[in-house]
């Protein structure tokens, strides 16, 4: 352990800290607190509502609207055993996994790890712009000598905050990883709270230029190189974080915070004993009281813990902004779902399988689909899946229009399943409507109120994506029993024809059913028709000749057992043999018979 870094710790809890078993990592650190008896966890079975609307969804639930009876039935998160829970859905998805693996397992912990705000004043837009120079009788043809003027300002503000506290201010244009920078220095001076550095260099930024207009010149949208001061914080509740400012008008500010270091302190104020590798907890004492405190993050008063941050670095909004409050939204929100593993080499054993699993199996899409939500819109952006290798991490990631979901294998000792949302507008939330108007969804918006928003939507992806990877076996076993599926079946004294898993039809059409998103909701037979490319014409009797080749696929599949129907509804789900069987002869196409033909060759 870095001796640097650990008397960063030392010097604010005491001598809690102490050295860790894992001398590969560079930022390892342990908490052992006293030993603290936390009694027998709550029931199971005990819920409480804790929906923002409590009043509204107070309501007797035969009075709300179908749109409203499915938004309360289906995304009202709960807490079981001490922790947020989602539905019973989404509990059960995750609790599938942990059950199977529990005695692998020594917990689970669910944070938000990365979070990026962003500040912007009522000043983004060129007509704003102009009205307040025009307010403060500035001569549009002045703009870029007084933006210089409130440049030196603010220049000459971080200056002087960075010499009353003796830390460096420093002009950097050459750092690859300005966080990584201001790391080694705090490391290197221990510092424990505070300011740490203030880096300044150029980038690009969102401001304006001038213009030729209609007898006099007018502002127009650019992004200039201009100076960008960074100010990195050792926060005694957010432990590193960094604000940017721009220091061009309309002065953006960006704010970043990490979620695991601030649970980490808090949990070292609570006396729970832990574990830190890196950006991960290995070894947590109570998870249920760690996951309590953690769902608490999203519900901190954002907005005026950001408004302190502004005022600490922008002194303008004393002066020239004086009366205008910066407007906060979540620019990317990454949430991180843990399973904490009792020893070393366990997980790199089912990794690589999971790994595979996940690239053969899983489609990009499913980081919108995976909580059982369609992506909405006409446009659809490219489909992505990469593999990386690092020294301490393998990782998996599948993109799409710029949301991701991510599984990492973190020393060994850590799963990581991690959603980013970076486009919200993808995911729509039911918004609740006010009298007689009834409700209604629309695209979730950036806003720091719909932060709890973005913590179930990614709970829930995280845990459909788990509830996919419990489903993965030894295919070797599976292999043997394909032959069943070679096989004609006789049901309801038909027969129905053998399948073959080579078949190209019909390998088509384990993958369209097998997708990762129907393990939650099931499927219905005009989603299998739109994932093998049949089309339903609009003639009623072309329409109903497509449909009824749609049904005997699926007719099939039920003759084999690999699907069966929900009660009397028309949609359906993958059985366990089904899931067994299907993955199998996937895997066996897509990589047992390349690598035996590789071998022969």
């Amino acid at each position: 352990m870095s001796n640097s870094f650990s008397n960063i710790r030392i010097s604010w809890w005491g001598n809690h800290f102490v050295d860790s078993p894992w001398p590969q990592a560079s930022s390892t650190r342990r908490y052992v607190g006293p030993a603290v008896s936390h009694g027998t966890p709550p029931s199971a079975t005990g819920r409480r509502s804790v929906h923002r609307y409590a009043s509204h969804a107070s309501r007797p639930l035969a009075t709300h609207s179908a749109k409203e009876k499915d938004y309360y039935e289906n995304t009202t998160p709960a807490i079981r055993n001490g922790s947020w829970m989602q539905t019973n859905t989404e509990a059960g998805a995750m609790d599938v996994f942990l059950n199977k693996y529990r005695d692998n397992t020594t917990g689970v912990i669910s944070v938000f790890d990365r979070i990026i705000f962003k500040g912007y004043l009522p000043l983004t837009y060129p007509a704003a712009a102009e009205k307040f120079l025009s307010r403060r009788n500035i001569l549009i043809c002045n703009f870029r000598p007084f933006t210089k003027s409130q440049t030196e300002l603010l220049k000459t503000h971080a200056f002087k905050l960075a010499q009353q506290a003796n830390r460096p201010y420093e002009y950097k244009t050459n750092v690859k990883c300005k966080d990584d920078f201001a790391r080694a220095i705090a490391q290197r001076d221990s510092i424990t709270d505070g300011l740490v550095c203030v880096l300044a260099c150029n980038e690009e930024n969102h401001s304006f230029g001038m213009r030729y207009g209609k007898g006099r010149p007018i502002l127009a949208k650019n992004s200039p190189q201009c100076l960008t001061l960074y100010y990195y914080y050792m926060d005694r509740h957010f432990g590193l974080m960094h604000i940017r400012l721009s220091t061009w008008l309309p002065f953006n500010v960006q704010v970043y915070i990490n979620g695991h270091e601030w649970l980490a302190r808090q949990m070292a104020s609570k006396n729970i004993r832990f574990e830190q590798v890196e950006n991960a907890f290995t070894t947590i004492e109570d998870c249920c009281r760690a996951q309590r405190i953690a769902d608490k993050l999203q519900t901190l008063p954002w907005e005026k813990i950001l408004h302190a941050f502004a005022r600490r670095v922008n002194p303008l909004l004393k002066t020239i902004l004086h009366g205008m409050e910066y407007y906060w939204v979540i620019d990317q929100a990454e949430y991180a779902t843990d399973i904490l593993c009792k020893r070393l080499g366990w997980l790199d054993e089912l990794y690589i399988k999971w790994q595979t699993h996940a690239a053969v199996c899983f489609q990009a899409v499913d980081i919108m689909r995976f909580m059982g939500r369609q992506r909405f819109g006409t446009s659809k952006g490219p489909v992505i899946t990469d593999v990386k290798v690092r020294p301490s991490v393998t990782r998996i990631k599948h993109r799409v229009r710029g949301n991701w979901i991510k599984m990492y294998n973190k020393n060994g000792i850590v799963l990581r399943i991690e959603t980013v949302i970076n486009r919200p507008g993808e995911f729509r939330v039911f918004k609740i409507g006010h009298g007689k108007k009834p409700g209604y969804f629309q695209a979730m918006r950036k806003g720091i109120t719909n932060m709890h928003r973005f913590a179930t939507i990614c709970l829930r992806a995280n845990s459909a994506y788990l509830d996919a990877l419990a489903q993965v076996e030894d295919p070797t076993g599976a292999y043997r029993e394909l032959s069943l599926l070679c096989e004609p079946v006789k049901k309801d004294n038909r027969r129905l024809r053998p399948l073959n898993p080579l078949r190209t039809n019909d390998r088509n059409l384990f993958s369209a059913v097998i997708r990762g998103e129907h393990h939650i909701h099931g499927f219905k037979a005009n989603e299998v028709a739109a994932l093998l490319g049949i089309a339903y014409p609009t003639e009623p009797s072309e329409r109903k000749r497509q449909s009824a080749k749609v049904n005997r696929k699926l007719r099939l599949l039920r003759g084999h057992g690999l699907i069966t129907r929900h009660g009397r509804s028309r949609r359906y789900r993958v059985t366990e043999m089904g899931i067994r069987h299907m993955n199998a002869a996937i895997d066996m196409y897509e990589h047992a018979i390349p690598i035996a033909l590789k071998k022969a060759a």
